[in-house]
């Protein structure tokens, strides 16, 4: 999925790739990308339920997200794309009443909207950035080892061997009461963002990531990152979107505010 050097209303190009492989272990790929660079809208949804409508459920959310079209402002945007959401968690609570089990999906959806980004997510789908040389995470995991780590019930190392650590707490189609988690900023030129599934980062850690995002080209960077998954076992289903924000061309007449 590739929107090279896309002029968006946020006044960047984007250099945009995004890569998806059902992993060494699965035989069904519930995870799903999507990149609209005209819209600004940017989002990896992890399905649940396997065979019985994880990958439905994923991709309901994907199909939604591409009818939210041009917005007029930020507001708007967002707007859109929680509409988009909801519709997408009764969808899914639909097919789960047809097939008599409880199906959902994890979804990270970043929003660019001129020289700003909005985040929403629900899950364990993460959005990182990589700006000015600093890296950070986005997004607060939405499970059961990020509420005990919280409470300092369990110290960060034992994270990677919890027995739980796949229990989430958020996701969409689960619940009618459904909700996303947000958070906004300022855009800054260099900036890389990635949104990914967790079967990368049950594998790759920050430091490794960070590194990798680093490299000029969102193709090859998200062709790395998942490249290190499955060479550690690919336990999971493994997405990664990256987007680089790059200054417009010379005498364009945008600035970044």
């Amino acid at each position: 999925m590739r929107g090279a050097a896309a002029m968006t209303r946020q006044v960047f190009r984007l250099d945009v790739f995004g890569k998806s492989h059902v992993g060494r272990v699965r035989s069904l790929n519930e995870d799903r990308c999507f990149a609209d660079a005209a819209a600004g809208v940017f989002a990896v949804a992890d399905g649940m339920g396997g065979h019985r409508g994880g990958d439905l459920a994923s991709a309901a959310i994907v199909e939604r997200l591409a009818t939210v079209g041009i917005a007029t402002t930020a507001a708007d945007l967002r707007a859109r794309v929680e509409a988009r959401l909801d519709a997408a968690n009764d969808a899914i609570l639909d097919l789960a009443t047809a097939a008599g089990a409880t199906i959902g999906s994890t979804v990270v959806v970043l929003l660019l909207f001129a020289e700003h980004f909005a985040c929403l997510w629900a899950g364990d789908s993460r959005a990182y950035r990589l700006s000015r040389g600093l890296f950070a995470r986005i997004t607060r995991d939405h499970s059961k080892l990020q509420e005990l780590l919280d409470a300092g019930l369990i110290a960060q190392h034992e994270a990677a061997t919890y027995p739980g650590r796949n229990v989430i707490t958020r996701a969409v189609g689960v619940s009618a009461a459904f909700a996303v988690e947000r958070t906004s900023d300022v855009v800054r030129p260099g900036d890389v963002f990635l949104l990914c599934s967790d079967g990368l980062t049950n594998h790759v850690g920050d430091a490794e990531i960070a590194a990798i995002l680093a490299r000029p080209g969102a193709r090859e960077a998200a062709e790395a990152l998942v490249a290190a998954a499955l060479s550690r076992g690919g336990s999971d289903n493994v997405t990664a979107l990256v987007l680089r924000c790059l200054p417009p061309p010379r005498g364009t007449g945008a600035g970044n505010g």
